[in-house]
Parts: C-alpha cells; structure tokens; sequence
C-alpha cells in the first residue's frame, strides 16, 4: 500500500500538529507500507532551507529517525495573510500529475492551499481521500476570522469534506464540535501518539543552571505557542496572586510581536514580570530539557483539539494544569491524571496553589499520566490501529 500525507508545513514553528505527521509517517513506515509526505517550505515568517522538488529523509522532531519528505516552494509575498495561505504552484503540478500513483491520501489541516488543492484534485482523479482537520473545524477556530472561514468553509472546503472517505479527529471532544456542523462524511477518533527521547541526565539540576536559577527553585512552565487561543490572559493573572510562594515562570514559545509585547505588559501589571523568563521557541535537547527539569507544566488554553504538549508533560510525568478546552482534560480528570480548571483566574489561581501547598500529590498524578502514556499513546499502537483503517477505506 502507497500512502500520501499532504500538509502545509512540518516547520517546527507550526506546533505539534504539523510534527506528529512525520511521527505518523515513520510509524507507518515501520509497519511495511510506503508513507509520504509532500509539503511547502513553510517556515511561518521565513522558509526552510530544505532541497526542493525531490524526497529526502527529513529528520523527526526528537528522534535520529526520518521520514520521506518532498517540499515544494511556498509563494512568500509581504502580506502575512496571504502567505499564510501557502500558495505553491509547483505544488499544485506535482499532485496533478502523481497523485495517481497512491492508494489513498491523506490530507492534515483546512483552510489552507496546499490541503484544499489536495482534496480537489483527489477527486478529480478518484483517489480515496481522508482529513485530518487538526482542530480547525472546532468551534474557537471558527469563530477566529469567522466571515472569512464562513464563506470559504460553505464555498469550497464542505464540498471537499463531504467527499471524502473519512474524517480523522483526534478526540472525542473535537467529534462532538465537528457533528454540530452537519457534515455528510462519517469519522473516527484517532489520537496522535508519542515517541519518547532519549532522557536527559540531571535535568533538573541542569535546567536550574541553564536559567541560572537557585537549586532549589520551583518551575511553572508553559511551552506553546504564544497565541491569544493559550489563555496566558488567565494564567498569567492567576500567578499574579500567588506571589507569596516561591517561584519562576518559564515561557518556551514564540508569536506575532505585538502579542508578545502585550504578554509583557500583562506580567508587569501583574508584578511577575520579574519572576519570568522568556526562553522563545524551543526544540530538541532544550524542550526535552525544560520537561524534564520544571516542576509544573500549565496550559490554560481555550481550545486545543488534542494537545502535544501535555501529552509530551504527561509522558515525562510532569505535573500537568489545563481547562476543559485541552481535549485531553476529560481523560487527565477521568483518571485523575493532573488538575483540571475551568478557565476562570480564580480557580485556576486555586488550583494552582494547590499543587504548590501539596506537591506530593502533583507528582503522585504525574508518575500515573506517565504510565497512562506508555499505555496508550505510543506511535506503535496508534499506527496499528491508523492501518486498519486505511486498508478498510483502500479495500
């Protein structure tokens, strides 16, 4: 069996989402079919210096493993909206003419070029198609731009999704958002898995130093992108009000400039701008060393149709604080795997101060979503399961 995966970016800087499907792919492969993906050079502002117009083994996010990739160039006007859109023509020549020579295809993201186009010309050729909307039919991200998305999502994307074979929705939360729009294709719930790097040696004793911090200094971390979506309006005054305990906030991410000058301003009207630090994006042996070495990791977020980031917290058996948005919250509060917050600064603030009064308790929480992780979340098990599938959508 020959599998397309076709996506708008693998850029790191594009979250999780982007870098799970070089995960699926390796895991895929594993399993003896032929997986692929074809993408832009995207890189949000910039483009990846990457060889154009031909497979190459890219490397996984965390791994010394690879996956089949062949980029293409993204049209890279001023205009961030429009580059946003990932236009690419020689994108568009390439699947015209090899789309053919695959089983089935399948498409990561909407409302963008390079995936619209795929489902278009997938049917055209009467080449069996699936969609992996990565959140963007959930309520939050259409209300985000909505006239916009409206006309688009009633113009050209409905029409796509209907026609395809299946939708892959990554938590029973983002299924319930998505049957509210009506749609004529029927779905499955797939979650996204997680391979685990190598440890990192006296992580917390490293990441202390790192920052320059005490030894002994206690570590609330966000790791995300930084994005109105993350709900650091809520987590950030929550802080603000625990300013009797001992602590450092730790911000691993990157956004538009302007939001991050608002973030700052939020900090110090919350008198905590002193007590954060700002570490931009990070990957590799720097993330792997910030989860492993924080004490508390938060994402207070207002939609996150799965979530990489906790599930990453979680493998490493960091305490974990999220809200309801979080897919994962129902699975995190149903095994009682860390703390769950409306997305309210109040109880957050509470929650919050209960993990810094009885710690124990959160690192008791931790050890348990570490093996609930190992239990359910590996690329392993998911891409067994992703096969079946696609062998019931070839045959």
């Amino acid at each position: 069996m020959k599998v397309l995966h076709v996506i708008p970016s693998v850029s790191p800087v594009r979250g999780g989402p982007s870098q799970a499907v070089l995960e699926m792919v390796n895991a895929l492969t594993q399993k003896g079919i032929v997986a692929e993906v074809v993408t832009t050079n995207d890189h949000g502002d910039e483009i990846l210096e990457v060889p154009l117009g031909q497979w190459i083994r890219y490397p996984l996010p965390s791994s010394t493993q690879t996956a089949s990739v062949c980029f293409f160039p993204r049209f890279s006007p001023r205009t961030a909206a429009i580059r946003e859109f990932a236009f690419s023509a020689r994108f568009t020549k390439w699947l015209w003419n090899n789309i053919s020579n695959y089983d089935l295809v399948h498409i990561h993201a909407i409302f963008s070029y390079p995936s619209t186009i795929a489902m278009s010309i997938a049917r055209l050729r009467k080449v069996p198609y699936m969609v992996r909307p990565i959140g963007q039919l959930c309520e939050w991200s259409l209300q985000q731009s909505y006239r916009k998305k409206q006309i688009y999502l009633n113009l050209i994307e409905r029409a796509n999704l209907n026609h395809s074979q299946l939708l892959h929705l990554t938590s029973g939360q983002e299924q319930q958002e998505v049957a509210k729009l009506h749609l004529k294709v029927a779905n499955f719930v797939l979650p996204l898995g997680f391979s685990f790097p190598p440890l990192v040696p006296e992580a917390r004793q490293r990441l202390r130093q790192h920052l320059n911090l005490p030894s002994d200094e206690l570590i609330i971390l966000f790791l995300s992108r930084l994005h109105p979506k993350k709900g650091l309006d809520y987590l950030i005054p929550a802080l603000g009000k625990l300013a009797k305990y001992r602590f450092t906030f730790v911000v691993a991410g990157s956004g538009e400039l302007d939001y991050e000058a608002h973030l700052e301003a939020l900090l110090t009207t919350h008198g905590i701008r002193d007590r954060t630090r700002f570490v931009g994006f990070v990957e590799g042996e720097t993330k792997n060393l910030l989860l492993q070495g924080s004490d508390l990791f938060t994402l207070t977020s207002h939609s996150e149709n799965f979530g990489i980031a906790v599930l990453e917290a979680m493998a490493f058996g960091l305490p974990i604080l999220v809200t309801p948005g979080v897919a994962l919250a129902s699975e995190i509060g149903r095994y009682q795997l860390g703390y769950v917050t409306s997305l309210d600064i109040s109880e957050i603030t509470m929650r919050l101060e209960q993990y810094l009064v009885d710690q124990r308790q959160g690192r008791q929480m931790g050890e348990q979503a570490c093996q609930f992780v190992q239990r359910h979340y590996t690329w392993n098990q998911i891409a067994t399961e992703l096969l079946q599938i696609y062998q019931t959508v070839v045959n």
